[in-house]
């Protein structure tokens, strides 16, 4: 059973919405119809709604105790919840929704394979629903599904699920969203969550649950280009093992198999893949996102910061960035700022050039004037490194295609970038 659960597809989504669209609830609904909480969290949540004189189970309060910490000053930027079916494993990015939070849907987001987006069905498309999808489409989610909420207090009307469906998807139309999914449900009832609903007879597509389950996603990941940053060099001390070396990484791309020949980047040395190991076994091949130990049959230069790729498909090396930056710190991004920045396993030093606009993300207006970023904004930023870093752009390799930047002076992070090209 346990190598069944190894073995199953992972899904990870981020949800998003306003205060009030009932995304507490809707996460409750899927832990506890997917038997993901315990008795004794769901008596203890029973007993609660009694004291509160509810005379429903409030399954909101499954997530409570995270906002509760919130209000004791307690700094969560993301707060992921873990549940697994029969056919699939989760993981739940629960991304705050106000725009004073944009930085911590941005670091939920981008690890994403769906975007969650929750609507109240008595409100329709607000300004936040629409600045989640834009970000989300920044953030390149390969998937996005909006979840019309609360259904039950609009009499599951299907005019007015399909007056929200029309708005929104005219609206994502202009952004860039591979795959979007409608579907409208009542998380406090269980409307459409897990199983279909009878009170929606009018609506034929899937259920929320059933679209978490089977949305394709093997074909998302960056298969097309050999990327495998070095982040350890292994020599074993012992002396049964005194010639062994190799190289330990997570795959950000491609697939690697012994007896490829590949390169080392920046050196340019090339040589051939002797063997792909694991902890306990060899391996006949390794892709994103596994963690490996790669061995060359030459004895190449290779360190921390380096990156293996085939020889007839080599990332960009630049010192010159133009990335869309989402800034993360209340003192604001200017020119001529000093950054380190740490891209992959590599870290070197940067240097802002110019901030070519701030980027409206609940219009896409380019406010071309702005000449700087402040917290929680996003814009177009020209930057040069101290050193050559092997990048793609972002569109084709979430991993090598973005990068953290981080104070030097308090060692925080404090932006985020997507390499345009």
């Amino acid at each position: 059973m346990t190598q069944v659960i190894q073995d199953m597809d992972l899904l990870r989504f981020a949800t998003a919405g306003s205060v009030d669209d009932g995304k507490s609830t809707l996460i409750g609904r899927l832990l506890l119809d997917s038997k993901a909480i315990f008795e004794d969290q769901l008596e203890s949540v029973e007993a609660t709604s009694q004291s509160r004189g509810y005379d429903y189970t409030d399954l909101a309060l499954l997530t409570d105790g995270l906002r509760s910490e919130r209000e004791q000053g307690i700094t969560i930027d993301v707060a992921y919840r873990y549940f697994a079916t029969p056919r699939r494993k989760f993981i739940i990015a629960d991304t705050p929704g106000h725009v004073q939070y944009t930085r911590n849907m941005v670091t939920g987001a981008s690890t994403s394979d769906l975007g969650l987006v929750l609507v109240d069905a008595r409100q329709g498309l607000t300004e936040q629903s629409r600045r989640h999808a834009v970000l989300l489409s920044l953030l390149r989610v390969p998937h996005l599904l909006l979840a019309v909420n609360k259904m039950d207090l609009v009499d599951y009307d299907q005019a007015t699920f399909e007056k929200i469906d029309k708005e929104f998807t005219s609206f994502a139309s202009r952004l860039n969203i591979p795959d979007l999914q409608v579907i409208p449900v009542s998380a406090l009832q269980g409307d459409n969550v897990v199983t279909r609903s009878e009170n929606m007879p009018w609506y034929q597509g899937p259920s929320l649950m059933h679209h978490l389950e089977n949305v394709h996603i093997a074909s998302d990941r960056a298969m097309r280009d050999v990327r495998f940053p070095v982040q350890y060099v292994v020599r074993p001390k012992s002396d049964e093992h005194h010639d062994y070396r190799g190289y330990a990484g997570q795959v950000a791309g491609g697939v690697l198999k012994p007896g490829d020949e590949v390169m080392v980047l920046p050196s340019g040395m090339t040589s051939t893949i002797e063997g792909i190991d694991l902890y306990d076994r060899e391996l006949d091949e390794a892709y994103a996102p596994m963690s490996v130990v790669v061995r060359l049959t030459d004895d190449v230069d290779v360190s921390r910061g380096d990156m293996i790729c085939r020889t007839k498909n080599l990332p960009a090396q630049t010192q010159d960035l133009d990335a869309m930056v989402c800034w993360m710190t209340s003192a604001p991004l200017k020119p001529k700022q000093k950054l380190a920045i740490k891209h992959t396993t590599r870290t070197a030093r940067a240097i802002v050039k110019d901030v070519q606009y701030r980027l409206d993300v609940n219009t896409l207006h380019r406010d071309l004037a702005a000449g700087e970023l402040a917290l929680n904004e996003i814009g177009r930023v020209q930057l040069r490194v101290t050193t050559p870093l092997m990048t793609d752009p972002y569109e084709r390799n979430r991993t090598t295609g973005s990068f953290i930047l981080i104070d030097e002076a308090t060692g925080n992070t404090v932006g985020a970038g997507m390499i345009n090209s």
